[in-house]
């Protein structure tokens, strides 16, 4: 199955893909509002502003798996990211990133780009993952990487 076919639901509970995003560069989040980690949603607002012209897509999938810290669903989750961090990235219905539970998107993910040693597990919040134009998932990042150290990254992946 391609990375595009994967289904998901958006924050309105619409059922979607990433086929939208076909030919885009994709910088997928697991995200949570109240992690000590969401500072970061400035940088990938940042990131989201400066390079959506040129083909990049940065896509927040919240997860409360981690300590409970994405309480919020739906409008009130997307209301409070835009009101506390400026996000006008698209943010979808939470998932489960881990575990057997994990979604299928998060399970192709960790599999194609496994963590540290090997390990397939997303260890917490604002674990990110960079695909190129082809759907392939180039990179991953740990959530201590702040997104201006992946910008070079992106920019590479951008111009080819």
């Amino acid at each position: 199955m391609s990375i595009y076919n994967i289904p998901f639901n958006t924050s309105r509970g619409e059922h979607t893909s990433l086929e939208p995003y076909r030919g885009k560069v994709m910088l997928i989040v697991n995200t949570a509002s109240k992690c000590g980690f969401a500072p970061q949603f400035g940088g990938l607002q940042k990131l989201h502003e400066n390079y959506a012209n040129d083909g990049l897509a940065v896509l927040g999938f919240p997860s409360n798996q981690f300590a409970n810290q994405e309480p919020l669903e739906g409008d009130s989750l997307v209301t409070h990211c835009q009101i506390n961090h400026g996000v006008t990235f698209p943010l979808f219905a939470k998932i489960d990133v881990k575990g057997q539970t994990a979604h299928p998107l998060y399970r192709h993910l960790t599999k194609v780009a496994p963590g540290f040693l090997g390990l397939k597990n997303i260890k917490w919040n604002f674990t990110k993952f960079l695909v190129d134009r082809n759907g392939k998932v180039v990179k991953r990042f740990s959530p201590t990487v702040k997104p201006e150290k992946i910008e070079a990254h992106i920019k590479r992946l951008l111009q080819s």
